[in-house]
């Protein structure tokens, strides 16, 4: 987990209007169990910026991208 990692949220926490899959973007690492993410729309406007625990989400891993000269 690290700064400006992808996540998807494993659960839903209404109050947040945050489903489980919605996807976020750590903006601040607190512990080894715990950071701040931020939540956007499709305008890219801030829906929620939220604590987790790292129970409450999943790291997203993309491949590397390989540019062919």
């Amino acid at each position: 987990m690290g700064l400006f990692s992808q996540i998807a949220m494993l659960r839903d926490i209404p109050e947040e209007d945050l489903a489980r899959g919605q996807i976020g973007t750590i903006v601040e690492v607190l512990s080894p169990t715990a950071c701040i993410a931020e939540f956007l729309d499709e305008q890219g406007d801030t829906v929620a910026i939220r604590t987790l625990r790292t129970d409450d989400f999943m790291l997203l891993h993309h491949p590397a991208v390989v540019k062919v000269a």
